[in-house]
């Protein structure tokens, strides 16, 4: 799969305005952000993207701040090279630690994660995954049966039998993700992550007792109903990929429409988790 990088110029004068773009872009369907000194970089996948379509779409913000972005296209062979130049090691709380297989082993960390990303998303960096792992170290995931939803990379799949689930189901639509997840899971020496490649639809009849939903708002939204079906009786789900502000709101009520109810929620740079239980 092809990727386009969009390298966004801004000039604000209040992050939110940048966070307002970057929420857009993400509705849109691009599925990663990167932070840099002038702006951002936003990924998508050659197929989902149509100029003259986006162009319509960020019309509106150009009222609000000054901005502008320029196209690169990269191709699946170069995508490497991307991410090698760009993959710094991260670490969570002092127990996680995140890292690349080029990278120097941390084994005094409580729980060390492979990843080998290529073309699929999901390395910690973004705030969204970086709360999930946050939340996760404060549940009690052993014994647990676990459901991941959106799984990227299969990072938070990976950190679930880590942390002692018996099994964890790993799903995502996007093939490169689901092959990614399959060659991820034996760097790490785990063996019981099953991973499907589909949507809500293809989510086993069964019952799990965590699910980690980190995807956007409209996904979780169209999926929420599923949700409910497959989490245990006082089972827990983490929702992330949405904004505090209106996101957070929407999401919750949504939930509480299939007896979800909300417990906490961690923000970061007005990205935010959010916990709720059955």
């Amino acid at each position: 799969m092809n990727y386009y990088e969009l390298l966004f110029t801004t000039i604000i004068t209040d992050d939110y305005q940048q966070d307002l773009l970057i929420n857009e872009l993400a509705e849109y369907g691009f599925d990663t952000f990167e932070e840099v000194d002038f702006g951002f970089k936003a990924y998508i996948p050659v197929d989902n993207f149509n100029k003259k379509t986006l162009d319509e779409l960020l019309q509106p913000y150009h009222e609000m701040f000054t901005f502008s972005y320029e196209v690169n296209l990269i191709p699946q062979k170069n995508w490497n090279e991307v991410w090698e130049s760009n993959f710094e090691p991260i670490q969570i709380k002092d127990q996680i630690y995140v890292r690349a297989t080029f990278h120097q082993p941390k084994p005094e960390f409580k729980y060390e994660i492979v990843i080998d990303p290529k073309m699929a998303f999901g390395t910690g960096h973004h705030q969204t995954t970086s709360m999930m792992m946050d939340f996760m170290l404060e549940a009690d995931m052993k014994d647990k049966t676990v459901l991941d939803m959106g799984c990227g990379t299969g990072i938070l799949a990976i950190l679930a039998s880590k942390m002692g689930a018996t099994s964890v189901t790993a799903i995502d639509y996007d093939e490169v993700c689901y092959d990614s997840t399959l060659e991820n899971a034996p760097l790490n020496h785990i063996g019981n992550i099953i991973a499907i490649c589909g949507s809500k639809d293809a989510i086993p009849d069964y019952e799990y007792d965590i699910i980690l939903a980190n995807i956007n708002r409209n996904i979780l939204m169209e999926q929420m109903d599923r949700y409910a079906q497959v989490l245990k009786p006082n089972g827990e789900i983490y929702f992330s990929g949405f904004y505090e502000s209106p996101d957070m709101e929407i999401i919750t009520t949504e939930a509480a429409k299939y007896g979800l109810k909300y417990i906490s929620h961690k923000e970061n740079k007005n990205w935010v988790s959010v916990r709720m239980g059955s």
